[in-house]
């Protein structure tokens, strides 16, 4: 910024000097009348000159209405002479008030060597910026071997544990580094060494970033931040030179904490692709591992990584040496996310009314990001409608808005299109209600939200690890209750079970190839799967199986899928005057609360 405005404030002072030198320049040679010495001599007798300024042999001539004429006399003869020699009475020239102008030096100056001097003085001007810029250049080339690492300010916005909700296996794991690197002596003096690395997986959200934080923060450590991705630039050898810069300067402030997010970006198994580009992250990783390894001992620099792919690192990263640690966060159980809430809601007005419990118990599966993003939408919520605190509508409304999308109240339905959503919601809460492996029914609504023309909304009242096989069938049955209903009242069914049948259809398999809850084809899995395992997704899947077996499994699909569909139309056929009841004052009023909908059906039967 200080050379910015440096070279700023010097461009500034050329442009303006020689604006004022052309400036200068031109105003002295501003184009007047030339006249003759004839027509000059005439004026004097008609009295239409006010003066006459003699410089050398040039007559700066001013009449009396203002105007101004140049003429020129012979040289070496003056002025008086000259009109004495053409006449003119001598009452004439007194009245003409005549100066004798000697140029000066500086004026010799400005008018000879000016016109010279400015051209070199313009290209002299662009050489040294041109000159500077180069330079300039040259220094950002040689830059870009240099890390990009923060020092994160550890005095200012300072993160502790206190400030980090749930995780408490993994706090406590990390509690030890924190030791370390206050009381190295007390581990070395025992033979101990201190952990070198230590690798925070979990999934998207979970807080790893902020847990790395935090042990800085606990440790009142210098902490260097980067991600994977600023190893790597269009320029070979950048990536190695940066993590051998980002060392260097590490150890000049050890202890220290180096904290590399996302490091699957370098990290990757090597070998593993073609091209230049994967070379080059390959010598990245090398000079990592080298840097980890490195002949220095207690050097006090921990490395701590994180990422949500540790299916892809490098074994030579991950072995004891490098990696010491390997901290897993999980997704945060029902008091963890309480605690949680309670972090973000400290700097929030809260209304009394405001149960930050009911939310905890209806967000399984939100990790603390989304748990953030519900308060913060809440409080955008509640400033729409100009409160002053946030109250307890607020929050729930915005769960539903984080899970599934804002309320798209614009898309108009016909009637008809209303009735059969409307129906079509109603056979997913009974199903729901009565199957009793299912969680409660907490909301019902045919307001469209995200890509969904209606939703049923449930949710578990305890957190739930292991599911058992009538659990998921009763799922498939749940899923299958829209569209269950649809064909028992209309005789036929709409596009508005696509979602539904996909997802039955994805179960359904997961219970045969996955799960070995097939009788028919035992306790076995199907198909070698790579999956992303903290982002929930298969990268591809490997036919380990015949067609024969293939026919088997489509048909133990389908069989699960029917099983299911027999228990939603036989529920939906048991209870066809509650389903038309709940439709009709969907209606009406578009959302069915817990309470309402528990007073048309009766309470949840027990399993």
């Amino acid at each position: 910024m200080k050379n910015l405005f440096k070279n700023f404030f010097l461009i500034l002072i050329i442009f303006l000097t020689i604006s004022y030198l052309f400036s200068l320049y031109s105003t002295q040679n501003t184009p007047v009348e030339k006249i003759g010495l004839e027509k000059l001599v005439q004026e004097i007798n008609n009295e239409e000159v006010a003066s006459i300024t003699v410089k050398g042999d040039n007559l700066a001539i001013v009449l009396k209405d203002n105007r101004q004429q140049t003429a020129y006399k012979e040289p070496g003869e003056s002025l008086s002479q000259l009109l004495r020699n053409y006449e003119v009475s001598p009452e004439k020239m007194t009245a003409v008030n005549v100066k004798i102008k000697n140029d000066s030096t500086a004026t010799i100056i400005l008018t000879t060597i000016l016109p010279l001097l400015i051209p070199i003085l313009v290209f002299a001007g662009l050489f040294y910026f041109i000159m500077r810029s180069a330079q300039g250049m040259n220094n950002r080339a040689l830059s870009f071997g240099q890390t990009t690492a923060k020092e994160v300010d550890r005095h200012k916005n300072k993160i502790t544990f206190k400030d980090v909700g749930g995780v408490k296996e993994a706090k406590e794991e990390l509690r030890e580094v924190v030791q370390f690197l206050k009381q190295p002596k007390k581990f070395t003096d025992l033979g101990a060494k201190i952990p070198k690395g230590i690798l925070l997986l979990g999934s998207p959200g979970t807080g790893k970033t902020l847990l790395a934080r935090a042990v800085a923060g606990e440790a009142d450590v210098p902490f260097f931040s980067l991600s994977g991705s600023e190893f790597v630039e269009m320029f070979v050898g950048v990536g190695a030179s940066r993590v051998r810069d980002l060392f260097k300067k590490a150890k000049k402030s050890a202890p220290c904490i180096i904290f590399i997010d996302e490091i699957d970006a370098v990290g990757r198994r090597r070998g593993a692709g073609l091209g230049g580009s994967h070379d080059e992250r390959e010598q990245t990783l090398n000079q990592i591992l080298v840097e980890m390894d490195g002949f220095e001992t207690n050097t006090n620099v921990i490395v701590m990584t994180a990422t949500n792919r540790p299916d892809v690192l490098d074994p030579a990263l991950l072995r004891p040496g490098r990696f010491d640690r390997q901290v897993v966060l999980d997704e945060p159980d029902i008091k963890d996310r309480y605690d949680i809430l309670k972090i973000h809601a400290a700097n929030k007005p809260l209304a009394k009314d405001a149960n930050l419990q009911l939310v905890a118990q209806r967000t399984p599966g939100f990790s603390g990001a989304d748990l953030a993003n519900v308060l913060n939408e809440a409080a955008i919520l509640a400033a729409k409608k100009n409160k002053k605190i946030i109250d307890n509508e607020d929050l729930l409304v915005s769960i539903e808005k984080v899970m599934l999308g804002p309320e798209r109240k614009s898309r108009l339905l016909s009637d008809k299109e209303k009735e059969i959503t409307a129906y079509h919601e109603a056979g997913h809460a009974l199903v729901t209600h009565y199957l009793p492996h299912t969680d409660p029914v907490q909301k019902i609504s045919i307001v469209a939200r995200g890509q969904a023309g209606g939703y049923t909304l449930k949710m578990p009242e305890q957190d739930k690890h292991l599911q058992s096989k009538q659990e998921f069938i009763e799922e498939i049955a749940v899923l299958l209750g829209g569209y269950s209903t649809e064909n028992i009242i209309y005789n036929e069914v709409t596009t508005g079970a696509t979602s539904d049948l996909r997802r039955a259809t994805s179960l359904a398999r997961r219970l045969v190839t996955d799960y070995g809850m097939s009788e028919k084809l035992g306790p076995r899995t199907f198909g070698e799967k790579e999956e992303m395992i903290f982002l929930g997704r298969e990268i591809h899947e490997q036919r380990d199986y015949s067609e024969k077996v293939a026919e088997e499994i489509d048909q133990e699909i389908n069989n699960f899928i029917h099983q299911a569909r027999m228990m939603a139309e036989e529920i939906i056929n048991n209870h066809r005057q509650e389903v038309e009841a709940l439709a009709h004052e969907l209606i009406a009023k578009e959302t069915i609360e817990k309470d309402d909908f528990e007073k048309m059906v009766g309470p949840k039967p027990l399993a």
